[in-house]
């Protein structure tokens, strides 16, 4: 996914955020005209990329879907790694922020629908995406809804229909464990 092209394909016109590994801008494709989000990732001279942008990029380099933010490209400039993202107009949270009342029925069913579909598509491909918020639900114009920011995500093997074992989103009571364990070693 490394790309041959360069920074210099890319324009940025404005900053979108930035975090504690990445600055985030708005940018545009100069040979396509395409507006992209560009993520500069700054690279340590002893660590490299952090463990998140690796991590990110190989997650969504597995998931191509329609609510799943798209990663078009992966550039290293010298001590810098930017990945290409499409553009989205906002995130979740600010779109909220920025309405004068609660969001009509139609649009939160149309955002919790397009929330599943993302996320069942990640577990489908063994993706667990662990950080969801309204800061990485992004928007676009159009009502899109798409997940992003995969720095926290995992790779994971599913329990199988046949497993006894069940789980919980807040957890696994250690006691539940013991008892799991004890079922299923042989004395």
């Amino acid at each position: 996914m490394f790309s041959s092209s360069h920074q210099g394909s890319f324009k940025k016109l404005e900053k979108l955020g930035q975090g504690t590994y990445a600055t985030v801008y708005k940018g545009r494709n100069r040979e396509t005209n395409e507006l992209v989000a560009l993520k500069e990732i700054n690279l340590d001279a002893e660590e490299g990329a952090p463990s998140t942008a690796i991590r990110e990029v190989s997650l969504l380099r597995r998931l191509t879907h329609e609510n799943i933010l798209t990663l078009h490209d992966v550039i290293n400039v010298e001590d810098k790694l930017v990945l290409v993202f499409e553009y989205m107009d906002q995130d979740l949270k600010r779109y909220i922020d920025t309405q004068n009342s609660p969001l009509d029925t139609v649009t939160a069913r149309s955002f919790v629908y397009q929330l599943l579909r993302g996320v069942s598509f990640c577990h489908e491909n063994g993706i667990l995406h662990r950080d969801l918020k309204p800061e990485n639900l992004l928007l676009n114009q159009d009502g899109r809804l798409k997940l992003a920011d995969f720095g926290l995500g995992r790779a994971s093997v599913f329990p199988s229909a046949h497993s006894r074992m069940t789980w919980s989103l807040f957890g696994i009571v250690p006691q539940t464990c013991f008892l799991e364990v004890a079922r299923t070693t042989p004395a």
